[in-house]
């Protein structure tokens, strides 16, 4: 496998892992998603809706739509996690399409990413890819932990890259055109 299809499937595994993880927390009893936990960010509410902006403010980057950091500062949080499970599952599939427009040679291309008063900084798209990822694994994880403290079992997130966990993602992978 060469880094553009390690990239190709990173972007789907976060579609899949995103998908999981919501199904998990559209299923909390009211007062669940917003309540006050300990983790990075104060409740899963506000975790998710921080994996969001910081998603649009990356693709901004790497599509090259010139708002910068403007995306991150006008993004609106959702209130209510049905509909930021729809806004998170739109994103997604733009990042697959994005990953899957790319060719070998824009991995090494760089960037502009606007970082305000450190200034604009060229960036390669695949360290900017790696770093989405990265964070939205590590966002997922605090989620993962703080539904240890609700009503609901975190989901399984890690059986999406081996042929032996097929089995066990089958039906979404297909309800999801992965």
């Amino acid at each position: 496998m060469n880094l553009l299809d390690h990239n190709r499937r990173m972007a789907r595994n976060n579609l899949w892992s995103n998908d999981r993880l919501y199904r998990a927390v559209l299923q909390l009893k009211l007062g669940e998603f917003e309540a006050e936990r300990t983790s990075f960010f104060p409740s899963i509410k506000a975790t998710l809706n921080h994996i969001l902006a910081v998603d649009h403010l990356y693709l901004d980057f790497l599509e090259e739509g010139g708002v910068g950091a403007a995306v991150f500062d006008d993004f609106v949080p959702f209130d209510d996690a049905a509909s930021l499970a729809v806004a998170q599952a739109d994103f997604d599939r733009r990042l697959v399409a994005f990953c899957d427009a790319l060719s070998a040679d824009d991995l090494d291309r760089r960037v502009i990413t606007d970082r305000r008063e450190d200034g604009m900084i060229p960036e390669r798209i695949g360290d900017i890819l790696a770093h989405v990822f990265l964070h939205d694994i590590h966002h997922r994880g605090q989620v993962h932990a703080m539904l240890s403290g609700t009503s609901v079992k975190p989901p399984q997130l890690d059986e999406f890259l081996l042929d032996y966990d097929l089995k066990l993602r089958q039906v979404e992978i297909k309800r999801l055109g992965l």
